[in-house]
């Protein structure tokens, strides 16, 4: 077992990244019927919950079903941080997840995300005050550094471990590497590691398969792994990662009716949480993803783009599962 505090996952636990757009209550749900073990909110403005943004929160919201569930904040303000964290608290989740990894400008420009990776003494007292406000577990999301020549994780993870953080994952890439070029991981385990860490060290960036999954397990040693933009339109990738890991063999890939129930749940969910015409429109941006491979995907793909109620997706929705159509 691996424990977040009182938190029990299990050996080499699967982690649900936090992917603003994504990582909303419906897609969580299709995404813990896939095998996620812990999985995180959309992150949430610490300044946009102050205010009392609607978009933020809503962001707050978790469901039994989901649990073990984080919220994962971002601000760049120390104060404000704290308080989010109390508000945080009383939307009842199961810990608090700081993000210092997110690279975008909107974010890093402002001085929160993985801005934060330039100012250490910063990040330790925001950390500390979010600890303070909480008695939840907390747990930090972060990057190998800013840039090349300041990847300076290793300093942070023993910082952050000594002002009360109970687990941390890390991106194997710096801020100005954004998404690209491959997840550098050799960091990863060498703060996995090093003997003064005793926290959970869960590893994040380019797992797309259980082969890649067992082989940076075997080869970095980290307590676990944590996929995002591979779980989008495949919820199925944990039980084929845990499959693997137990078997060595791989399942056979979703059929087409599974795949279209799980595009099914996840289009009722979002209905049912955002409304019809919210719903609808969000949806939109997952067709492809579900059904990528799939002969004939681009035809319907479009009709359920194009679909502007909820009825007319279902029955679209139908007319797929009941086709004989095949994945390349």
């Amino acid at each position: 077992m691996v424990y977040i505090r009182d938190i029990a996952l299990p050996d080499f636990p699967l982690l649900l990244a936090p992917m603003e757009d994504v990582s909303d209550p419906p897609f969580r749900a299709v995404c813990k019927q896939g095998g996620a073990d812990l999985m995180y909110t959309e992150f949430v403005s610490s300044e946009g919950l102050i205010r009392a943004a609607a978009k933020s929160r809503q962001k707050l919201d978790v469901f039994d079903y989901e649990r073990p569930i984080g919220i994962q904040l971002f601000g760049s303000d120390v104060d404000t941080m704290g308080e989010c964290a109390r508000i945080s608290t009383v939307a009842g989740p199961d810990l608090i997840d700081i993000n210092y990894g997110c690279p975008v400008k909107q974010v890093a420009c402002k001085g929160a995300g993985a801005a934060l990776l330039r100012d250490i003494p910063k990040m330790v007292a925001m950390t500390e005050a979010v600890v303070k406000a909480t008695h939840l577990p907390v747990t930090v999301k972060t990057r190998l550094g800013w840039d090349e020549t300041t990847k300076n994780v290793e300093e942070v993870a023993e910082r952050l471990q000594d002002i009360g953080i109970e687990a941390l994952t890390v991106h194997g890439r710096t801020r100005v590497q954004m998404y690209k070029g491959d997840a550098d991981w050799r960091l990863i385990a060498a703060i996995k590691n090093n003997p003064r860490i005793k926290i959970p060290i869960f590893g994040n960036g380019d797992i797309d398969s259980p082969e890649k999954a067992v082989e940076y397990k075997n080869r970095y040693g980290v307590d676990g792994i944590m996929i995002g933009r591979a779980s989008i339109g495949y919820p199925w990738i944990f039980r084929e990662i845990k499959h693997f890991v137990a078997t060595g063999e791989r399942l056979a890939p979703p059929t087409l009716e599974e795949r279209v129930a799980a595009c099914v749940m996840h289009f009722e969910k979002s209905i049912e949480w955002k409304g019809p015409k919210l719903g609808v429109f969000e949806m939109r941006r997952h067709y492809a993803h579900y059904f990528k491979g799939l002969v004939g995907a681009k035809q319907w793909r479009t009709q359920l783009v194009e679909a502007g109620t909820p009825d007319e997706v279902r029955a679209i929705l139908a007319d797929i599962a009941q086709s004989e159509a095949v994945y390349a």
